[in-house]
């Protein structure tokens, strides 16, 4: 075959792709939608779905809406599971605008609902003794031997429940969330955070820690 020929054939191809991405794209756009609630990261997902499609082995796929479907679900989930694990694990640089918006209140409450979004992680992904380390540490800077002193648990432990914790907020675990528990840590934590009220939330994630099991304390595995 020439090289004229192939580079026809190659150009035919592209068009054929172009063409069956295009009869699709609005319904793509819609999976990556619903997943993200965001347009312009919805844009971007359809825009990596058809680089994705280019180079592609076309000839094999035998259904190429499905196919194009699945990569959209696929890339639309794990970019919105890397944005609850970058608002979680930026929690800390959260609550200096949070606490100051400055003159700009748009500021204040879209760091507002990241940290919504962040705490809600933590309920859903880590057990009582991670979580109780993992906020004291990341977000308001304890030492570890005074988280080890409210938890019971030694400096040691304390230690492998914050690596536990950053580990498994990477992970696809999700425990069923009580809305009250939620709402009750979510006040405590502001209170913490805008008025330095410290010894509520102490006591709120110490009392989790004690119901939680032993095992959860001492070693940081999930419970």
């Amino acid at each position: 075959m020439s090289i004229a020929l192939e580079e026809r054939d190659r150009a035919d191809s592209l068009d054929q792709a172009a063409e069956t991405f295009t009869e699709v794209r609005s319904r793509l756009f819609g999976i990556a939608y619903r997943v993200l609630a965001d347009p312009a990261e919805a844009e971007d997902i359809v825009q990596e779905t058809w680089l994705r499609w280019q180079g592609s082995d076309r000839a094999t796929i035998v259904n190429p809406p499905a196919f194009l479907a699945l990569i959209t679900t696929r890339l639309s989930i794990n970019t919105a599971r890397s944005a609850r694990v970058r608002s979680v694990t930026s929690l800390g640089s959260l609550l200096p605008e949070l606490v100051d918006p400055g003159n700009d209140p748009a500021v204040g409450a879209e760091r507002g609902e990241a940290l919504e979004r962040a705490l809600l992680v933590l309920l859903e992904r880590l057990t009582p003794a991670q979580r109780a380390a993992y906020v004291l540490r990341e977000a308001f800077v304890y030492p570890y031997e005074r988280i080890a002193e409210i938890i019971q648990v030694s400096p040691v432990n304390v230690r492998q429940l914050v690596s536990r914790a950053r580990r498994h907020l990477g992970s696809a675990r999700r425990e069923p969330i009580d809305v009250d528990d939620y709402r009750r840590f979510l006040a405590v934590f502001l209170d913490a955070a805008q008025r330095g009220h410290m010894t509520a939330l102490e006591n709120l994630l110490a009392e989790d820690v004690v119901g939680s099991p032993a095992d959860d304390r001492v070693s940081g595995r999930a419970a």
